[in-house]
This record gives structure tokens, sequence and C-alpha cells, in this order.
């Protein structure tokens, strides 16, 4: 019986589908690739968060999946909304290559080298406001939206100054000389379920998960539960500055967990850890219960309040 994967039609979507396509071949499992647009590949002109719903480059594959189009549904995990759908679920997540935030630029190699006023572009609310908290109103810092070599093209034209890009789409596109230095911690924080991949399948589909059981990694799959069990308890989906690293050291699960002001002035975080045999969503939950302690509650509805300004004004 042949895998039918469903995938976004980028070139990055396509690049990790058929990654995982070419695992299972190694293992005679025969497979083939589904191209689906979704609305995000559809509307380019305007920022991720104020296009109207989460889950704009994965819920039209999610359709496909439950009309049985498909048997996997192939995600960028951070682009994957943590809020559960009827009759999905997440069953297989390969291990995670790089989390970390790239700098690119033709005028410095390193953010801190650059000059004063230089225009950066981002389309992170994340990575946004993390620049500005660290350096202030040293940047002009914009938006970009695109593909990976739009973006790129735009930066070699003189648009921008520099860039901050995942580095794990990068070197999956073969840019890796392009990056100049990194943003990592703990000045940056990644986006949460950055640089891994999500196999999401229907639930009790019995004989997919056996076939693509291979290709988890359960060590990066702990990781990510940890980060979107803090996520979806946050409740701040794609429209807050919210980042998370967790990581495995030892016998322990470590996550860190961050929340900014959409004006990049106030920070909240905390790093908690558990044994790595517990469930990794209590560990989630813990974190962003500390973080709602803190303020991160007043973000949020600070938040939620210029998207419904927004939305009326649109």
């Amino acid at each position: 019986m042949t895998i039918r994967f469903g995938t976004r039609g980028s070139i990055l979507a396509r690049w990790q589908t058929n990654w995982c396509v070419n695992l299972l071949k190694e293992k005679n499992i025969d497979s083939e690739i589904v191209v689906i647009e979704t609305s995000g590949d559809r509307v380019s002109d305007k920022s991720i968060a104020n296009i109207g719903a989460q889950g704009v480059f994965t819920k039209e594959i999610q359709l496909a999946l439950l009309r049985r189009e498909i048997d996997v549904a192939v995600h960028s995990l951070k682009d994957l909304p943590t809020e559960p759908v009827d009759g999905l679920v997440l069953a297989s997540v390969p291990k995670r290559t790089s989390y970390r935030d790239a700098f690119l630029s033709h005028k410095a190699t390193a953010i801190e080298k650059l000059p004063q006023g230089s225009r950066i572009g981002t389309g992170s609310l994340r990575r946004k406001t993390q620049i500005i908290y660290r350096f202030g109103d040293l940047f002009q810092i914009d938006e970009i939206r695109g593909n990976i070599e739009t973006r790129l093209r735009k930066l070699d034209q003189g648009e921008y100054d520099a860039l901050i890009l995942a580095e794990a789409g990068l070197v999956r596109l073969g840019f890796s000389e392009r990056i100049g230095s990194f943003l990592e911690p703990p000045f940056f924080l990644p986006a949460v379920g950055q640089g891994a991949i999500g196999l999401e399948i229907r639930l009790n589909d019995s004989h997919t998960a056996e076939q693509i059981a291979s290709l988890c990694d359960t060590k990066t799959f702990a990781v990510v539960l940890a980060e979107r069990a803090m996520l979806q308890k946050l409740q701040g989906g794609c429209i807050a500055p919210i980042a998370a690293l967790g990581s495995v050291e030892g016998e322990r699960l470590i996550l860190q967990g961050r929340i900014l002001s959409p004006d990049g002035k106030t920070m909240f975080e905390t790093t908690l850890s558990t044994p790595i045999n517990n469930d990794p969503n209590s560990l989630g939950i813990a974190v962003a219960d500390e973080l709602i302690k803190m303020g991160a509650d007043t973000i949020l509805d600070e938040i939620r309040q210029q998207r419904i300004n927004f939305l009326v004004d649109s």
C-alpha cells in the first residue's frame, strides 16, 4: 500500500516531504507526494498574524487528510496550530536539525555590527520584539513575506540591509553559505517547534502509524510536545511574540519559555524541568502557568485587542 504524503507546494515544504519519502524508500515503503495549496500561500501581501485565522499553512492539508485524499500531512511544526483537530493526531516528529535563527546581510557579519538605522526584514513578531528588547530603537525592523528565495532576492537588491531567517530552512535549501551568524540563547529563543517537521495522520490509522514510526525521534517528540503545550496554554497562537526552547540533558527534559510585549520593552521568561519519563505536556503547562503569574496574560490581552482593532479598521 502506497503512503500518500500531503504538503504545501513551496520548495522548502517539498524538500521536507521528499526527505521523509526517501527515508521510507530505504525501508522499501512506497510513498507518493500530493501538493496542496494553502490560504497562507495564496495571500502573500499581508502579515501572517493579520490574515485572519490560525492554520493558514495547514488547514487545507488537514482537510485533505480528513477526506482521505492523503494519509500523512507534513507540516513545518512551527506552523501547526496547537489546538487539536477532531480525528487527527500528531504521530511522528523526526529529529530536529536546528532551532536557531540566522542573520544574513551584505553589510555586517552579525546583527550587533549593523550600522544604526539599518533596515532588517522579518515576518516574525517574535524576532522583532526580541531584537527591540536587546537593541532598543537602533534598527528599523520591517515586515517581509515570501519564500526564502524571494526574501534573499530582496536582500540582494538592497531593499533590506539584513534578514532574520530560520537556519533549518536555509540549510535544507542549500543557502547555508549566506548565513553571517546566529541569533541564539540566551538573547534569542526560537519559535515553538522551529526546525522540526511534524507528521500528522488520522486518529486510529494504525497502519500508517506503523509505516512512519521509524521517522520519529523520541527526544525531539518530547521536546516539541512540551513547547506546544506551553503555547496552547497561553493561547497565543501565531499572534503573540512567544518563544520556547526545549532540550534533553541527561535524564531531564528542560523547557525555557518567553513572552514579550508588542513594543519589545517588556519580557517575561522562566525555565523548568522534569524527569524525561514524565508527561512533557505537563512541563509545558507548568511553564505557561509561571509566565501567566509573571504577567503574560496582560501581554496577551493587549495583543488580542490590537488584533481586534486591526480587523475593525481593515
